[in-house]
């Protein structure tokens, strides 16, 4: 009799159906992956090149270009654009806005079953984009950001379309942000930039911004991080837009700082923090910022105690940020006893020259002069103590042609110096003036006593401008504590001992020595040497006859 299967044999057949189903649907997987890496690159996509060009064209009111056009299905489906380029408009010049070598366009897959389709988010790749400045104070994205606020969207994150097309979320990594002056590029820009902008809300957009500002006339390396972030909104004219920014320059040595500002080191040490808000329109708003110095001080040498400080500044924005008004900065911040209070106006900000300021205090002591002093230079003795305060204001007026007057005055209460050199007698400074001289930019030193063991107190008076300062020290004096006060204060007494008998000479005795009566005068240039000479003969005040 022929063989009959047993019932436990009968599943043997389909189990090895079901394992060669999974298998093919393995295969077809693969195949379906290799298929989506492989082919996307070699189907013609490029017959959306023109539609795509004409889209973004419209968006930003620019020509823009690109090679070429490729469909990318992972890890998101979407077009990649290459050899990018947003024309420029040719009142700004012939460089491009925007060039970038690559731009992934993220699709979003819902509104590939509507009639419009929409990008959820577009990535520049290594983008350099040109800022432009005309002379006549336009920027060159003023048009673009105007073209962008006619266009209806709807906010980045909302779920569902709608009637207006969903704004995308536009983003650059490590972009070039380059400042141009009309057709010249300027040494400065930004560098290894992140640069973020999406919809939150129909009408405003929030733009986030980072990177290391850099300057390419100098080796400046370590400049810190430059940070933005806030808000823009709608409007029909550039000068209405609303804004509500927030920026930051953390983590800038001083040094590296001043070459990216200047052009030189600056000699200078420590770490800078400044922070900004602004907050208005871009025609007019009101600006705050603050700046942080930890550990200031000179380069060639570091000060028992560096200078740390923080001041605060307030102004109103005009002309389209263009101009400062109103400016009011405190040192310390609001909330602490002020010490040194600065108010001006600066109608251009492409003209410093034009600025008009008032600096002024109601109580600096001499103990933190002494102290800036110090940090300023490694001679002044750290064993001085001074006792006096400072107290008045300067004001430099620009008025119209140009005419720059300055005017005011600083009172310096009656000054006592003991300690260091000075051993155990003091040195009284009596109530020193300085006002505005007769030429602008330059200020008076009002006759002051110096009592330095004269029957009657010496004469000190000087000027300063820009250039440098003169003294002129006249009066009876003794020469050991005139020197003791050179020690003292070596800027001051630069040049002094060599008028007198060198060190090697026999001094006489503190009890015998005799005042003197002299007549000397000092010149000095900022950050040069200083010479005394004798305006005339120095003589005893004391003659002594011998009787044979």
């Amino acid at each position: 009799m022929p063989e009959t299967s047993t019932p436990a044999e009968a599943p043997a057949r389909p189990r090895r159906n079901f394992f060669s189903f999974g298998f093919a649907l393995l295969y077809l997987f693969i195949a379906c992956i290799i298929a989506l890496a492989v082919l996307p690159p070699l189907l013609n996509v490029n017959r959306f090149k023109r539609r795509i060009v004409t889209s973004i064209s419209t968006s930003l009111g620019r020509p823009v270009h690109l090679d070429s056009v490729t469909l990318v299905i992972l890890p998101f489906p979407g077009f990649k654009l290459e050899n990018f380029v947003v024309a420029e408009d040719p009142a700004f010049g012939s460089e491009p806005v925007i060039r970038a070598n690559e731009v992934q366009a993220t699709l979003r897959i819902p509104s590939l079953y509507s009639k419009k389709v929409e990008f959820s988010r577009i990535s520049l790749k290594e983008p350099s984009i040109n800022l432009v400045h005309a002379a006549n104070g336009q920027w060159n994205v003023e048009s673009i950001l105007l073209k962008a606020a006619q266009i209806s969207a709807a906010p980045t994150a909302q779920a569902k379309a709608g009637p207006d097309p969903r704004f995308p979320y536009i983003e650059a990594t490590e972009a070039r942000v380059n400042i141009k002056s009309g057709l010249e590029k300027l040494p400065f820009s930004l560098t290894e930039a992140d640069f973020a902008l999406w919809l939150p809300q129909p009408s405003q957009w929030r733009v986030r911004v980072s990177g290391k500002p850099t300057r390419t006339d100098t080796s400046a390396s370590d400049t810190g991080v430059v940070s933005l972030e806030g808000t823009l909104g709608r409007a029909e004219r550039f000068d209405l837009i609303p804004i509500d920014l927030s920026a930051e320059w953390k983590s800038a040595p001083l040094g590296e700082a001043s070459r990216l500002l200047t052009g030189n080191d600056a000699g200078v040490r420590g770490e800078l923090r400044l922070s900004a808000a602004l907050r208005g329109t871009l025609g007019t708003s009101i600006l705050k910022t603050s700046v942080d110095l930890r550990g200031l001080r000179r380069a060639d040498f570091v000060p028992d105690r560096p200078i740390n400080l923080r001041a605060d500044c307030q102004a109103t924005t005009g002309e389209t940020l263009h101009a400062l008004h109103e400016i009011r900065c405190s040192w310390p911040p609001p909330g602490d006893p002020t010490l040194l209070a600065l108010t001006g106006d600066l109608p251009s900000l492409r003209d410093p020259a034009s600025a008009s300021f008032q600096l002024g205090t109601p109580g600096l002591p001499a103990a933190t002069l002494l102290q800036w002093l110090r940090v300023a230079s490694p001679r002044v003795s750290p064993d001085i103590t001074a006792t006096g305060t400072l107290t008045g204001s300067l004001s430099r007026t620009t008025a119209a042609r140009r005419s720059v007057t300055s005017s005011g005055q600083l009172t310096l209460t009656p000054v006592i110096l003991t300690g260091g050199p000075l051993g155990k007698t003091p040195i009284a400074l009596g109530g020193a003036t300085i006002s505005s001289g007769s030429r602008a930019d330059s200020f008076n030193l009002a006759p002051t006593s110096l009592a330095l063991g004269g029957k009657e107190p010496a004469t000190l008076e000087g000027s300063f401008d820009y250039v440098g300062y003169s003294l002129h020290l006249t009066g009876n004096l003794l020469p050991t504590r005139l020197l003791a006060l050179a020690a003292a204060v070596p800027q001051f007494g630069d040049g002094l001992p060599a008028l007198f008998l060198p060190p090697s000479a026999p001094q006489p005795p503190p009890s015998k020595e005799l005042p003197i009566h002299v007549d000397l005068t000092s010149v000095r240039t900022w950050n040069g040497g200083q010479s005394w000479s004798r305006t005339t003969p120095t003589k005893p005040t004391h003659a002594k006859t011998h009787r044979r």
